[in-house]
């Protein structure tokens, strides 16, 4: 018998007949991690972690001109109000900027994406060699 619930108990081991159990949070703490970088980093992967925003980025991050909104439209078979979305969340991780020519807007990587979110897009998009 344990001589306490096993709920606060984070593992029990059992050891030539003996019961150890350690009680959670109370051995050590947690390495301190910046609690900024791990939202800004938590927004970059949530808006890289949807197929059609993925798909974008990568067209973007192999591409050598801005990319009218009108392409994205045609090439992923989707409604232009629906790409303006996807391309929103896009421009609030802070990885694409736009720009607007007669009707239609244009949109590229950042130039001056961190240099992490630059080594991360190197390895999803292995075909484009880091600029």
């Amino acid at each position: 018998m344990l001589p306490q619930s096993i709920d606060i108990c984070e593992w029990v081991r059992y050891h030539a007949g003996m019961v150890i159990a350690r009680e959670r949070g109370v051995c050590c703490e947690l390495p301190n991690v910046d609690e900024t970088w791990a939202s800004e980093t938590s927004a970059l992967m949530k808006a890289l972690a949807d197929p059609t925003r993925l798909t974008i980025v990568a067209s973007l991050w192999k591409a050598d001109q801005p990319v009218c909104i009108c392409d994205f439209v045609a090439s992923l078979d989707l409604s232009q109000p629906t790409i303006s979305h996807h391309m929103a969340k896009l421009r609030d991780a802070g990885l694409v900027d736009a720009e607007k020519q007669g009707i239609w807007m244009y949109y590229r990587m950042r130039k001056d994406l961190p240099a992490a979110t630059r080594r991360l897009l190197a390895q999803l998009v292995p075909t484009r060699s880091a600029r």
